[in-house]
């Protein structure tokens, strides 16, 4: 079987033909397909590069990784899967958690390696088993409740690190992105986050120049007199060089804390797969198992480096969908892009000095839509929230998650958030079922009809009788 590395040329090589698109195996000419690659680098700069300056790691070493784990998803899947990986931002709640409990970059990379690995072993056993494996342990209401925890845990960070450091320029960064997240069409509503990011850096250097130093708290939390915009390493930094390299440690605290993301990166995996097989036309099923293996190999590979995790980009989909080129020899053109970015110490300092106040506007943004993401699982699969056996192991989980409830074992090991959350919402969703009598398994009882009902007419809705039967609604 090939490696998915030849490719025929799409029609005259310009364009696609009126309706049609550019499969996988097809590409434009070589130069519109570095373009398109280029492209696809823009796409993912703004979450890629501000997920490793949330996670304290080197943003060189983050760009160079994900354009070799991109290659990796490309071989593994044998050019049928276009997609390019990234650093994945639902580690950021991870690295605070880990760094808040005295841990270094070392621990991080080592706790989120383990996470790797565990997505490498899910995706082995979905090969194995088929992806009803996947639904039968994170059903819906599982994954939706997980991924909203971990956006949402995020909170805080925003609130007590990055906003207070400048808020004027966060207030304008978030009210910039949110206009061009919404009023942008076609390419660049899908680099906002990166216009946002451009447009607080210009707000930050004319503060700077009209108004001087601000008084504020900056990035380690002391009250100071400081630059908004602190170009000086951009400066100091070569133009050709490699990027700081460590080796990952490992503690069981941290590796707890790492492990529930597993559940957001195969749902994340999941839905890239079968949004590009219905783009494409080429039912993608049996390279489920396979796509989130070579997620994980990326990722073990990048974290043992000192790199972040890598995972697939929805910001690349809207690329696909708006240029009807689903080529990936756009892809290997990304990665090699990244490849170079990676070699230029002096485009990482330039990442490095994103002010604070910046990634205050960004992340009020950023951390709510990973939060709200859940909620669109539990809307898109039609979750019955006023089902008891959904709502109770949920409302629990998601409170524990987002307010850092902890739950201490011992002396030397504690329990909480993001961890305690996770576990809270799968072992209590699946015990419950369990135990839970079968009309409950069967229908969507109401818990209070005048409360939690919700009509689907403008008409008043008629409570059944007390002892009248009920309809039966769907469940996940």
């Amino acid at each position: 079987m090939g490696l998915g590395v030849r490719w025929t040329v799409h029609g005259d090589g310009r364009t696609p033909a009126p309706g049609a698109v550019v499969r996988p195996d097809e590409r434009l000419s070589w130069p519109r397909t570095a373009g398109l690659g280029a492209q696809h680098v823009v796409a993912m700069f703004g979450a890629s590069f501000v997920a490793p300056v949330l996670m304290g790691l080197d943003p060189n070493l983050a760009i160079m990784m994900s354009g070799v784990s991109t290659v990796i998803f490309l071989l593994a899947t044998r050019g049928r899967v276009p997609s390019y990986l990234g650093c994945s931002l639902s580690f950021v709640g991870v690295a605070a958690v880990i760094r808040a409990q005295g841990g270094t970059s070392a621990t991080v990379t080592g706790a989120v390696l383990v996470v790797g690995v565990a997505l490498f072993l899910v995706g082995v056993a979905v090969q194995r088993f088929g992806a009803r494996i996947i639904h039968a342990a994170m059903p819906p209401v599982v994954t939706g409740a997980v991924v909203m925890l971990i956006g949402f845990n995020l909170a805080p960070v925003t609130a007590s690190t990055y906003w207070p450091q400048d808020q004027w320029v966060a207030l304008l960064t978030m009210l910039f992105t949110g206009l061009a997240v919404v009023c942008l069409r076609g390419f660049w509503s899908r680099v906002a986050i990166f216009l946002g990011l451009v447009f607080g850096y210009g707000v930050s250097w004319l503060l700077d120049l009209v108004f001087g130093k601000i008084h504020s708290v900056n990035g380690a939390g002391q009250l100071t007199d400081h630059w908004r915009l602190d170009l000086s390493g951009v400066g100091k930094a070569e133009w050709i060089g490699l990027p700081s390299f460590h080796a990952p440690s490992f503690q069981w605290s941290a590796v707890l804390v790492a492990l529930p993301v597993v559940i957001a990166l195969v749902a994340e995996n999941a839905g890239h797969v079968k949004a590009v097989g219905e783009m494409t036309g080429d039912p993608l099923e049996d390279k489920l198992g396979t796509a989130i293996s070579a997620d994980g190999v990326g990722s073990v590979l990048s974290t043992a480096l000192g790199g972040p995790p890598n995972t697939t980009y929805s910001e690349n989909i809207g690329v696909m969908a708006a240029t009807r080129v689903y080529s990936t020899a756009a892809y290997w053109a990304a990665a090699g892009f990244a490849l170079l970015f990676g070699l230029c110490p002096k485009f990482g300092a330039v990442v490095a000095a994103i002010p604070g106040g910046v990634l205050g506007g960004i992340t009020v943004i950023l951390y709510g839509m990973i939060g709200l993401l859940g909620a669109q699982i539990w809307v898109h699969n039609k979750v019955d929230l006023r089902n008891p056996l959904n709502l109770v192991p949920v409302a629990a989980g998601v409170i524990i998650g987002i307010g850092g409830v902890s739950l201490k074992i011992s002396e030397n090991f504690e329990l909480g958030g993001i961890a305690l959350g996770t576990i809270v919402v799968l072992s209590g969703y699946h015990v419950l079922r369990a135990l839970a009598p079968a009309h409950l398994k069967q229908q969507g009882p109401l818990l209070d009809e005048g409360t939690s009902a919700y009509d689907e007419e403008d008409a008043p809705h008629e409570p059944s009788a007390p002892d009248g039967p009920e309809k039966p609604e769907p469940t996940e």
